[in-house]
């Protein structure tokens, strides 16, 4: 974490395992967090390769309004379903996609050009 960084756990409802999630997704401290906002974060954490979870999500955007982890219900826990299921859906791989270290190995052995 830089010198003078906040860390993400001292933020309510985020402990030292989604801090090392962040970290490793470049996002070193609190002020980092903050002022990406939750649904950049995700999207974030998600290219890193943190495997998409709910709850998880929800979660951050309440710690990043202050706000106990279980207090997202209703119509905003739905709106918050449809932005999580969007933002997974960009990080998803497309069928024909081939990670760049599989394409290279591929072509190293010559099942591929």
């Amino acid at each position: 974490m830089p010198a003078g960084g906040t860390p993400v756990s001292s933020i309510r409802n985020l402990g030292p395992a989604f801090e090392q999630a962040c970290v490793r997704a470049g996002i070193p401290d609190a002020e980092t967090l903050r002022a990406l906002g939750a649904d950049a974060a995700y999207a974030r954490l998600l290219a890193a390769g943190e495997r998409p979870h709910f709850i998880a999500y929800y979660v951050l955007h309440m710690a990043l309004q202050g706000r106990p982890w279980n207090d997202c219900k209703g119509a905003e826990k739905a709106a918050l379903r449809r932005d999580f299921d969007a933002i997974k859906a960009r990080q998803a791989p497309t069928p024909d996609a081939i990670p760049p270290d599989l394409s290279r190995f591929l072509r190293d052995i010559g099942l591929t050009r």
